[in-house]
């Protein structure tokens, strides 16, 4: 009977299985038509819930503690077992020490392999999620690199910006030189042809002062008489003879 017992608990598990891993794909169907992301999902641990016994849940337990107390789910236990036995519902027959044998090799297996296997299984898990790591790590320098050389393209640009307003201001300081040049240049011309007008009109009233200079003295010496001469002469001859005896 335990065998059978033990038969139809594993169909049990693997319905259980079967329907968890169901429910999982068909979970990561709607999220994956949800959600517009076209990443794959990452394989997430799960951890096995709290067990007492090695293979009682401990749900069983927290229902009984509320209504039996703490010794509840051990005295139903014992109650239940004896009452079966002791009815003959469950019948102590080959079967059972087979099963007996069984549990006892099964809880050995699980004592002694299952934490080797265990370290087996969590060291693939961690390799896994080492990879996926890696290709998160490497993708987000990826990124980030590229983010640096746009950056780092866009400071470019910025200066291509100052550059450009450098040369546009090399060019208004040509342009302001040469139209000061230019305005200079008039400017000198103006002066040239103003200094011309000025030394022309100071040229001909040097001519008209001296030609009115000549014929001034031209027509005094033609007024003054021989005799009016000597008299001039007589009378300088005589200014000098006092100034040297003073």
């Amino acid at each position: 009977m335990l065998s059978r017992a033990a038969a139809l608990s594993s169909q049990s598990t693997k319905t259980l299985v079967a329907l968890a891993r169901a429910t999982a794909t068909s979970a990561a169907n709607n999220a994956a038509a949800s959600s517009p992301d076209t990443s794959i999902v990452r394989p997430v641990r799960q951890e096995p819930g709290k067990v007492r016994h090695g293979f009682i849940p401990e749900e069983w337990f927290q229902a009984f503690y509320n209504k039996t107390g703490v010794t509840g789910p051990y005295t139903f236990l014992f109650t239940l077992s004896t009452y079966l036995v002791s009815k003959e519902v469950y019948i102590l027959e080959h079967e059972y020490y087979s099963g007996l044998s069984l549990a006892i090799m099964w809880i050995a297996g699980i004592k002694i392999l299952g934490p080797k296997l265990a370290n087996v299984l969590d060291k693939q898990v961690d390799n896994i999620e080492k990879e996926w790591n890696e290709g998160r790590v490497q993708e987000k320098a990826s990124l980030e690199g590229s983010i640096a050389d746009e950056e780092k393209a866009q400071w470019s640009f910025e200066g291509q910006n100052f550059l450009i307003a450098a040369k546009r201001e090399n060019v208004a300081l040509q342009l302001e030189a040469s139209y000061r040049e230019r305005l200079a240049l008039a400017y000198q011309a103006v002066k040239n042809r103003l200094d011309y007008q000025l030394e022309k009109a100071n040229a001909e009233r040097r001519i008209s002062q001296r030609n009115l200079v000549e014929f001034v003295v031209a027509r005094v010496k033609a007024s003054i008489t021989p005799d009016q001469e000597k008299q001039n002469i007589n009378k300088c001859i005589a200014d000098l003879a006092l100034l040297a005896k003073a």
